[in-house]
């Protein structure tokens, strides 16, 4: 049965009701308010609820019966079956409750004189049986398929005899800005004066409640004051006015909502979004839910197009509608909602038919029309009451939609994450690594000196000499900074066997740090010239252990300038054996505030596995997205470590759990392979992934970070597999240029090619310039020369 109730919920989302064009009419999802719920409440959802506008005049019948709203109470007098089913020992069920609707419906359809085959009409009877379907118990099937004859039979008899009396009323609330004919909707729907109207200033200055009769049925109107144009100066004016609103209606629940605007008002220029996003936040979204769209004086003559001729009626008529309909799915953030539109007409000289009914241009009579429709649209509202749906679609934006994506998340999360400094078995393995290289550390000690050129008999070199002196500097840079990363491997290697043997260093070993020296203050030009940039870059270094940089706009030229946001990091050693770690960055533009932070703690002894503890908070959208994760490490061999890690994602009502093993080695001191695979799941569903990579780092790493990695992934998720293979590699060009060159592809033949550069060059930063400022000219050549062959083409 459930699977049968999400398929016809499904249905009814997904297939609009076909409508009358002149009317633009759409589906609509209403639902009736329980009376002591009001509007901001985010309960407002209903299902089985769809709303068209007649195509066909209604003709209208004269009724005095005077009805109330409880309809559960409801006696009749017709066929034995029905009879029987109105025990004042048993309750009726849900089914039996439907049917008393239906037949009280098909009563009100004689007495408007419409007809069944009317769409319409058609459709709120196939939804009630819809309805009875879905909610009808085992007892009950029989029941739910009675043949409709039998309920017509029963409505007319029923309508012929007038017994028992057919109470049925509902309530509308009336909302718009000022002057655009609220009370004059409420006089022509009464065919009398009930409502004070003036055509000069705004007539109604309070709430009030206006009932009245029409065809036997108890009509309220709960007639409001007129909103002010949207400005700044307004706002607080129409807040007052719908929180006075919002208060009244505590008391009173309308059945449905009439928005009002002036159709020969709405041009290009039409835009009423923040008295609709006022009227949101108000509210709420789902007062739109059950709102009908007043279109008023929709009789005037109609202006010509820009071509000249007469604009067509029913077109002009599309296009305001569309806006306005476009203006609340912007208000509401929610593009499904579908508003039923009704065309109105209240000055007294407007045509009428023969008899007496006021007509809009294309023929329509728009006040049976209105009628029918809050009828229909009570009658469904009902049965989604009676029936208690409880997993109804809501107004607004899709919570769905928001949610991450499980390849996504699988994918971050197999990401090899950066170590701890000085925790773990990987520096163990790099401290391996760098201690097999003693001989390269006696080379720079066995080096011969070298005598340090100034500017001027620099620049009274050759072009060779200048080459092999700038080689030269290089190589001796190379080496000694190799020496000073061996020589923090050694002493790192020998606190690790002293803490495991429980003993100090020897006193040699320990070295006594430098006592801090003030240096005099430098002399900084008076001028900000460019010339002399000292004043730009002057710093104090502190104790301080933290790192602050600049986030730099990767498509911006000036790195002075175009930074957008801060970065902050920081790592320390807590206690013994335990490390902990933070990194956050913050951006913030005109629009777009987003952070992103890491926290992790590890706890790591010589020979034993280390246990790592993380939280990352990172923000998407709107939302917060907090991940925490646990990693354990453990060093099998000499050159080879294995890890497995768990991960928990909670975001809203959701929870995404994931788990990975990874195992890297190293061949020599260059080579190195990595290969993990994982599982993310949530939600019903799971994802599925792995890769393997293969990293060639150069001669000079780690002084020198030159590096070629290829790397295959493979990610399957809802059956299916993508596979994708990526290639980056970054060099040094020259001594003041590197380069990093990364390229993707996966088997759906999509991928990305990316080349990245930074220099001090002048020549060769002009030379980038050039080379982007020319194929942005080539670009724009082709794309005009594509608009010249398509004109021809025509």
């Amino acid at each position: 049965m459930m699977s049968f109730k999400d398929w016809v919920l499904s249905q009814l989302i997904t297939k609009s009701v076909a409508s009358s064009r002149p009317l633009l009419a759409s589906d609509n999802f209403l639902t009736e308010e329980h009376p002591d719920q009001e509007f901001d409440s985010p309960a407002h959802t209903a299902d089985l609820v769809t709303t068209t506008t007649l195509p066909n005049p209604i003709q209208s019948s004269n009724g005095d019966q005077e009805n109330t709203n409880n309809f559960h109470s409801q006696q009749w007098t017709g066929e034995d079956s029905f009879q029987s089913d109105f025990r004042v020992d048993e309750k009726p069920s849900p089914v039996v409750k439907i049917e008393a609707l239906q037949i009280k419906f098909l009563r009100l359809l004689k007495r408007f004189g419409v007809s069944e085959d009317n769409l319409l009409v058609s459709k709120v009877l196939y939804r009630i049986q819809l309805a009875s379907l879905i909610r009808a118990r085992e007892s009950d099937l029989k029941r739910a398929n009675l043949k409709m004859e039998r309920a017509r039979v029963i409505a007319a008899e029923q309508e012929a005899a007038g017994l028992p009396q057919l109470d049925f009323s509902f309530k509308i609330l009336l909302l718009g800005r000022t002057g655009v004919g609220k009370s004059s909707t409420i006089n022509s729907i009464f065919d009398q004066s009930r409502a004070t109207t003036n055509a000069f200033k705004p007539a109604t200055d309070h709430i009030q409640e206006i009932v009245g009769l029409v065809n036997g049925i108890r009509v309220s109107f709960i007639d409001t004051p007129g909103l002010l144009p949207p400005s700044p100066s307004n706002v607080r004016k129409n807040k007052k006015i719908l929180h006075s609103v919002k208060r009244f209606l505590r008391k009173q629940t309308p059945d449905m909502v009439l928005y009002f605007e002036r159709l020969d008002l709405i041009n290009t220029g039409y835009s009423d979004f923040p008295l609709l996003k006022l009227i949101t936040e108000v509210f709420s979204p789902a007062i739109w839910f059950n709102t009908i769209l007043v279109m008023t004086h929709s009789s005037f003559n109609l202006r010509e197009g820009t071509n000249g001729y007469p604009v067509n009626y029913e077109s002009f008529v599309a296009t305001c509608t569309d806006l306005v309909q476009h203006y609340i799915h912007q208000a509401v953030s929610d593009t499904k909602l579908k508003n039923p539109v009704i065309l109105v007409e209240n000055d007294p000289h407007c045509k009428t038919n023969n008899a007496g009914e006021k007509i809009l241009p294309n023929g329509q009579v728009w006040k049976s029309q209105l009628l029918l429709l809050c009828i229909c649209t009570k009658v469904l509202s009902d049965v989604n009451t009676l029936l208690e749906f409880e997993d109804s679609l809501k107004v607004g934006p899709s919570n769905v939609g928001r949610l991450p994506s499980l390849p996504h998340l699988l994918s971050s999360f197999l990401k090899h994450r950066a170590q701890i400094r000085n925790a773990g078995a990987e520096n163990e393995i790099d401290q391996v690594s760098l201690l097999d290289s003693d001989d390269e550390d006696d080379e720079y000690d066995q080096l011969p000196p070298i005598r340090i050129l100034t500017k001027s008999q620099f620049e009274r070199l050759s072009g060779p000499q200048k080459k092999d002196y700038l080689d030269e500097l290089d190589y001796r840079e190379t080496l000694y900074l190799k020496k000073q990363l061996i020589e923090e491997a050694r002493r790192q290697r020998e606190k690790r066997i002293s803490s495991t043997e429980g003993k100090a260093p020897d006193d040699e070993s320990q070295e006594v740090p430098p006592e801090p020296v003030l240096l005099p203050d430098m002399a900084i030009p008076p001028s900000f010239d460019s010339d002399c940039p000292t004043h730009r870059y002057r710093c104090l270094i502190t104790s301080e252990q933290w790192l602050a940089r600049p986030v730099l706009d990767p498509n911006g030229w000036d790195h002075d300038v175009s930074f957008d946001g801060i970065n902050l990091e920081s790592s320390a050693e807590i206690r013994k054996n335990i490390f902990a770690s933070v990194n956050g960055q913050m951006s913030k533009d005109k629009q777009d505030f987003s952070i992103q932070s890491e926290f992790a703690a590890a706890f790591t002894h010589p020979g034993r596995p280390t246990y790592i503890v993380g939280v990352d908070v990172q923000s998407a959208n709107k939302e917060l997205i907090c991940t925490i994760h646990s990693n354990a490490k453990v060093r099998t061999l000499r050159t080879n470590v294995t890890e497995c890690g768990i991960s928990v994602i909670p975001f809203g009502d959701k929870c995404f759990l994931g788990a990975k093993c990874e195992d890297s080695f190293s061949i020599g001191k260059r080579l190195k392979f990595n290969v993990n695979a994982g599982r993310m799941g949530g939600d019903g569903q799971a994802a599925y992934g792995g890769s393997f990579a293969a990293t060639l780092r150069g001669r000079d790493y780690p002084v020198r970070d030159e590096s070629l990695s290829l790397s295959m992934t493979v990610l399957s998720f809802n059956k299916e597999t993508v596979l994708s293979g990526n290639l980056q590699t970054d060099f040094r060009v020259s001594r003041g240029t590197n380069m990093s060159v990364s390229a993707n592809l996966n088997n759906r033949k999509m991928g990305k090619v990316s080349i990245k550069t930074s220099s001090s060059e002048r020549m060769e930063i002009a030379f980038i310039a050039l080379f982007s400022i020319a194929r942005a000219l080539l670009r724009r050549k082709r794309n005009d020369q594509l608009i010249e062959d398509s004109v021809e083409a025509r």
